[in-house]
């Protein structure tokens, strides 16, 4: 997605949540950021042509198992280096499910989360939508429910300034059958999100959605400008065998390559490095430049899921492999 895009869907969303009390807009506050010693690590190195964004669910270990606050998520990420957030809903749990996510309960999650993104001048820039049914499954009164499911979130969305939410498409492992679900789970969603001038977003997040020609397919399909991909670098297993390792792979290359036409967000996963800071099984180099050949110029996204080092230590370095490779590439 092109910068100016993303800028227009922002602030169209910021009718919605002028509504609501006002949004986190990226707010100049410069001399701040650059007092923070974090920001000051990188500031030698020359502007990547992406801007860097945080995903959630780096941090979801110190949430689940350390009992860290999720509404300190902008806080941190302004400390490390980030400007942009990307909420993962799941992590609001059990705050939002014990409430059956009613009116009053998503409405006190935005407003917190806008509280917080202002205090430290970050941008809202998408919601991560998890455990609200499947939207490619065969049984259309499923499928119907998990989209009903899924506007509360792009409303929510809308109220924060995000630009997207982010969804996955779960249903069928037969290709025609999940290709016809998925068109119609995604078709209806995207045509409510529109109305709240959001974009409904799919990660490859496994099943036949890490299959980047059957996504790329579907994407066709659907063709309405408010529905795009999320090109993971890392999720591209299809199926599991018992003990959760990979039974079948895609090829990552070949699929962030086949989405990135379709990318109005994009996240950088890691998970462990090599002592010269590249990451270990993915191609940085390789994938930001098929990033960069796209014309994508808007958020990139950290996502750190490795155990070897520690939350704040894999984010920092993914966000330093990321920014010297921009530097590499610029």
């Amino acid at each position: 997605m092109k910068r100016r895009i993303f800028i227009r869907n922002s602030s169209q969303a910021g009718v919605a949540l002028a509504l609501m009390g006002g949004y986190a807009c990226k707010e100049n506050k410069k001399a701040e950021a650059e007092s923070t010693e974090e920001v000051k690590s990188t500031s030698d190195i020359a502007e990547p042509f992406f801007e860097l964004s945080l995903a959630q669910w780096s941090i979801h270990k110190m949430i689940r198992e350390d009992g860290v606050d999720p509404y300190s998520f902008a806080e941190k990420a302004k400390n490390w280096g980030f400007t942009g957030l990307e909420y993962v809903s799941q992590l609001y749990n059990p705050e939002l499910s014990d409430a059956n996510y009613s009116e009053e309960a998503m409405a006190a999650f935005v407003e917190k989360s806008n509280a917080a993104a202002k205090e430290h001048g970050l941008q809202n820039v998408l919601i991560m939508i998890d455990g609200q049914g499947n939207l490619a499954v065969n049984d259309e009164a499923e499928r119907d429910e998990t989209v009903e499911k899924h506007k509360k979130w792009v409303d929510a969305a809308a109220a924060m300034g995000c630009h997207a939410i982010r969804v996955n498409l779960n249903g069928s492992m037969e290709p025609e059958e999940w290709k016809a679900s998925a068109i119609d789970g995604l078709t209806k969603l995207c045509t409510y999100a529109k109305t709240k001038n959001i974009n409904v977003l799919v990660e490859n997040h496994g099943g036949l959605s890490s299959n980047g020609a059957l996504h790329a397919e579907v994407m066709k399909a659907v063709n309405l400008d408010n529905c795009g991909t999320l090109p993971d670098f890392g999720n591209f297993c299809i199926t599991r065998n018992e003990d959760r390792s990979c039974k079948e792979e895609y090829d990552k290359y070949k699929g962030v390559a086949e989405l990135m036409p379709y990318a109005k967000a994009v996240s950088a996963k890691s998970n462990d490095f090599n002592e010269d800071g590249t990451a270990i099984g993915i191609d940085y180099t390789k994938m930001l430049q098929m990033v960069k050949d796209a014309g994508y110029t808007s958020y990139i996204g950290v996502e750190y899921e490795g155990s070897v080092l520690g939350e704040e230590a894999g984010i920092k370095a993914t966000r330093d492999l990321m920014l010297k490779v921009a530097k590499e590439l610029s």
